[in-house]
């Protein structure tokens, strides 16, 4: 088995950290792992495995010649500036970050959705991966799509603060500390006490009224899934610390009940359906920290519109929702591509 040189981009922060623990667990073909990130994180020491340590080395400083793929998760900024050079330099590098999302050259991959997708990725040698909140609705929606054709979704997503970063934990734990103990809340991240609340409010406002993060999810599911697809969103950040929940309400072009979409999901690669009638018959993100799934719960039929589904849906978005997605695109990459 051929085995790869591999760097992790922001390999210090929250998603860095995860995918180098997700290629540990995974067995990931790594001949040599190297760990980069900002000048003043250089020098500093990361885990890779239960017994590896690495060498935090300086991004600015590296030359990509020889290394076979690149996880980037340090931010659009850092990925704009040295994603090109590197896949120049012959490194696939697989972006975590927004800015190649919509690069019509670039490949937007999701492996249970659209891997046939991927063999695009020679135009650049960069292939991004969706958001957070896009990749888990469609690992859900791809099967009943193929079953009765997706027309409109309405959905409502509760995201954890760990999509917010490190930073985002911190004032969660930092802010509910406060509140008990009578002292001045600060707010650094989020712009509203995140604590024991929620927000409406997640990237930037755009001038229709949308957030970036409601773009997001409705211009990536366009890319990935069908064009025709319409999306509105509403992304909300929740005290949460691991776990994006969604509300996903679905319209479909042909009628599916919801045995049928029950059956399909039951049936679909990286689905987890848990969808009893009691009281915890359900999944919460709690129960997904960890786990590498995307859980379906709630599975209803909308009797307001005409081949209509409610469907929960959660999932762990430092896995799935980042770091998972990320290396089951190289698992792809060496199995097709990088022989």
């Amino acid at each position: 088995m051929k085995r790869y040189k591999v760097a992790v981009v922001g390999a210090t922060g929250a998603v860095g950290r995860e995918v180098l623990k997700t290629l540990a667990e995974r067995a990931f073909p790594v001949d040599e792992m190297i760990a980069l990130a900002s000048a003043k994180s250089a020098g500093s020491e990361v885990s890779y495995g239960e017994d590896d340590v690495l060498t935090v080395q300086d991004l600015a400083k590296f030359d990509f010649k020889g290394v076979d793929i690149c996880f980037s998760a340090a931010g659009a900024k850092v990925s704009a500036d040295f994603a090109v050079k590197a896949g120049k330099a012959g490194c696939v590098v697989i972006d975590k970050t927004s800015y190649f999302r919509m690069d019509p050259d670039v490949p937007l991959i999701v492996p249970e959705v659209n891997p046939e997708a991927l063999a695009g990725y020679k135009k650049k040698n960069i292939i991004s991966t969706p958001n957070c909140s896009t990749i888990p609705m469609l690992v859900a929606l791809k099967p009943l799509h193929d079953l009765a054709t997706v027309k409109r979704i309405v959905v409502a997503t509760y995201q954890s603060v760990s999509g917010a970063g490190r930073e985002g934990m911190d004032e969660l734990f930092s802010q509910t500390r406060a509140v008990f103990v009578n002292d001045s809340l600060v707010k650094e991240v989020f712009h509203k006490q995140i604590a024991f609340n929620v927000i409406p409010h997640i990237d930037t406002f755009m001038e229709d009224g949308m957030t970036k993060e409601e773009w997001k999810m409705a211009v990536e599911t366009k890319k990935i899934l069908d064009p025709k697809i319409k999306v509105s969103a509403t992304c909300v950040r929740v005290p949460v610390f691991i776990g994006h929940s969604e509300a996903i309400n679905v319209e479909f072009e042909k009628p599916i009940s919801a045995a049928e979409a029950r059956a399909a999901l039951n049936k679909a690669p990286g689905v987890v359906v848990i969808d009893h009638h009691h009281d915890d018959g359900f999944v919460t993100p709690v129960e997904c920290a960890g786990e590498d799934a995307t859980f379906v719960s709630r599975i209803r039929e909308d009797i307001t519109v005409e081949n209509g589904l409610n469907l929960w849906v959660v999932s762990d978005n430092l896995r799935k929702g980042a770091a998972l997605n990320a290396v089951q695109i190289a698992e792809l990459l060496a199995k097709d591509y990088l022989k």
